[in-house]
C-alpha cells in the first residue's frame, strides 16, 4: 500500500456516501480490526465494515479517561451484534490531557475557527499512535488484512493524529515493524471518514442504520451530553446540517439504568 494521502479516500463508498452500496467478497470473509470507542465516527465505520462483508473484531482502549461513559456506550452498541470485542485498559500516568487530568478543564463553547487554529487540551499525547499499534498487533495475530479507524480531518478539533500525513506514517510503521509487513503482507489502514464532513457522516450513519441514540461523543461523563465541549458542538453542527434530530440527547445507556 503506497504511502500517500490518496490511500485514505473513502474508497468503499460511492461519491455520494449517503447512497451506500456494499462491495461483495468471496468466502471466507476478510478479517478486519476496528478501533471502536462507541462514538459516532467509530460506530459508523464499524457498521460500514460489517456491511462490506468483513469479519470485524472491535478493539476498545480504555486509557484512563476521567469517565467510562464511552465504554458503556461501546458495549451497548455491540450487544446485539455478532462482533468479538476486545477491551484493553492502559494507564498514562503522566497525563498530558484534560481528558486524563482532573486539574485541567475541558474547553467549552469554542467556535470552529478557534477549534481549527490550535491543538486543544483534550489532545492525548500520541493516542492514535498507541491505538494503532495495539490494533496492528491484534490484526497481525488474527491474520486480519485491514484496520479501520474513524479519524476525520474535516470537522475535527485540531488533533495532529487525525490527519492523512499521520495515517500514512503509521502505514509505513506497520510495513517495517511487523512480521506481516516485512513478509509483504502488511495490514492496511482504512480511514473512510477522513475527508467527510460531520453532516455527511451523520447522513451515512443513518443510511447504515447505525443506532445513533447509543453513540456517545461528549468529552464529559454523565447521563446526557454537555452540549458545549468541542465534540458536542461538532456533532450538533453535523446533525443540524443533516436536518436530523440527535436521538442521543435523550437516550440512557442500558448499563446506567
Amino acid at each position: 500500500m503506497s504511502a500517500s494521502s490518496a490511500d485514505f479516500k473513502p474508497s468503499f463508498f460511492k461519491l455520494n456516501p449517503v447512497q451506500y452500496t456494499p462491495m461483495t467478497h468471496s468466502t471466507p470473509k476478510p478479517k478486519a480490526v476496528c478501533l471502536f470507542s462507541g462514538g459516532l465516527d467509530s460506530t459508523t465505520v464499524l457498521y460500514a465494515a460489517l456491511r462490506e462483508g468483513y469479519e470485524v473484531t472491535a478493539l476498545t482502549v480504555h486509557y484512563g479517561q476521567k469517565h467510562e461513559r464511552e465504554l458503556a456506550s461501546a458495549r451497548d452498541i455491540l450487544a446485539p451484534l455478532s462482533v468479538k470485542h476486545h477491551v484493553i485498559s492502559i494507564e498514562l500516568p503522566w497525563g498530558g490531557s484534560s481528558l486524563l487530568e482532573s486539574s485541567l478543564e475541558v474547553p467549552q463553547g469554542r467556535d470552529e475557527t478557534r477549534m481549527s487554529s490550535e491543538i486543544p487540551s483534550t489532545y492525548v499525547p500520541a493516542r492514535n499512535t498507541i491505538f494503532l499499534s495495539f490494533a496492528g498487533s491484534l490484526a497481525e495475530t488474527l491474520g486480519a488484512e485491514t484496520i479501520f479507524i474513524g479519524a476525520n480531518a474535516i470537522d475535527y478539533s485540531g488533533y495532529p493524529d487525525c490527519r492523512p500525513e499521520f495515517l500514512n506514517a503509521m502505514v509505513r510503521v506497520l510495513e517495517q515493524g511487523t512480521k506481516a509487513g516485512v513478509s509483504g503482507k502488511s495490514v492496511r489502514i482504512e480511514a473512510p471518514l477522513l475527508k467527510l464532513s460531520k453532516k455527511t457522516i451523520v447522513q451515512l450513519a443513518q443510511s447504515l442504520q447505525v443506532p445513533l441514540e447509543k453513540t456517545w461523543s461528549c468529552y464529559l461523563g454523565g447521563e446526557t451530553p454537555c452540549g458545549t465541549c468541542d465534540s458536542c458542538l461538532l456533532r450538533k453542527k453535523g446533525f443540524e446540517e443533516a436536518g436530523i434530530s440527535d436521538p442521543a440527547l435523550s437516550y440512557e445507556v442500558s448499563s446506567h439504568r
